[in-house]
């Protein structure tokens, strides 16, 4: 039995040691808390898909969007304070 295997190199060709810098991984988790609120949004409207919206259903989505505005005015804020510090 032959064995199939691919007969051209890989288009990028990465160092298998390089990993994120530690700038890199600040700026992760400078932007987690704006990513989890827009994925509690994405949850809330996904749940609705395939059902009408109840007064429940419309408290939560409206929660998780004030929860997404919050989130991106703290990093806005961050954002703007840090750049005030470096200038």
């Amino acid at each position: 039995m032959k064995s199939i295997v691919a007969r051209q190199m890989p288009v990028t060709a990465l160092p298998p040691d390089m990993e994120p810098t530690d700038a890199e991984l600040e700026a992760i988790e400078a932007e987690m808390p704006v990513v989890l609120a827009e994925v509690e949004l994405l949850d809330a409207l996904i749940a609705l898909l395939d059902r009408p919206a109840s007064e429940f259903d419309g408290r939560r989505i409206r929660r998780a969007r004030r929860r997404v505005l919050a989130a991106r005015r703290a990093a806005a804020n961050k954002a703007s304070a840090a750049a005030g510090e470096v200038a």
